[in-house]
């Protein structure tokens, strides 16, 4: 797991597939119980991701994902059965996760003396473009730091002209690389103009890192997900 420490009372980690107990397709970390995975297999590996930053699982709260820019303020043990793309808290000690398999795992915390609050993002080129990144810092309210996490990257992100074109329109031409999208430069200019300032990207690409990740464009299906975990630090019950 890669661990992000921003100042405040925050445990965060982006998981990579290492360290679980799914076999397979899923081996090992796999975090996704809708990927076919065994679901018990499933629970003991949110039990140890949510284990390395000190958290319950069982209070564990994650959504279910749809390419939206819905963001929910987090309720403890919620387990996909409402919409959305984000997830923050201002609750210490509950645990919120979101799922990515090349799509961006994005981490928001308040900063600069704020009463501390977490939010978690699932943002692949749908949301982005949607606004799921602003809808986070907005859900947060206040001086926000970020960190983007491991997703396809430039190398490996060959999309069609119906994607390239309102990237373009967006971002300008440099958004692409010959024909191949800059997904997090995108988001890290979403993130600069929804007000962030302190912005880290991990710059880690999910597609040409076979032992550390889950890829959708390298591997389809059956595979797991990776994510990004957090929690305010306490009330660990």
């Amino acid at each position: 797991m890669i661990r992000w420490e921003p100042t405040g009372p925050y445990e965060i980690v982006f998981t990579t597939r290492t360290g679980g107990v799914s076999e397979g397709p899923y081996a090992s970390l796999n975090l996704g119980r809708k990927t076919g995975d065994d679901v018990e297999r499933v629970d003991e590996n949110r039990r140890r991701a949510c284990a390395e930053i000190g958290a319950d699982a069982a209070r564990l709260a994650l959504n279910y994902q749809v390419h939206s820019t819905l963001v929910h303020r987090a309720q403890e043990g919620e387990r996909g059965g409402v919409q959305g793309d984000g997830l923050w808290t201002d609750e210490p000690g509950l645990p919120v996760l979101a799922l990515a398999a090349d799509c961006l795992p994005i981490v928001l915390v308040r900063e600069n003396g704020a009463a501390p609050a977490v939010c978690v993002l699932h943002a692949g080129r749908i949301g982005l473009l949607a606004g799921i990144v602003e809808a986070g810092v907005t859900a947060l309210d206040g001086g926000v730091a970020a960190a983007i996490g491991p997703s396809i990257g430039p190398c490996c992100y060959e999309v069609g002209e119906e994607v390239a074109a309102p990237y373009r329109e967006r971002f300008g031409a440099g958004i692409m690389r010959g024909g191949k999208l800059d997904l997090w430069h995108a988001a890290e200019r979403e993130l600069r103009e929804a007000g962030v300032a302190q912005i880290e990207r991990l710059d880690l690409c999910t597609a040409c890192n076979p032992d550390l990740f889950f890829s959708h464009r390298r591997d389809g299906k059956p595979r797991g997900v990776q994510g990004v975990l957090a929690s305010i630090a306490g009330d660990v019950r």
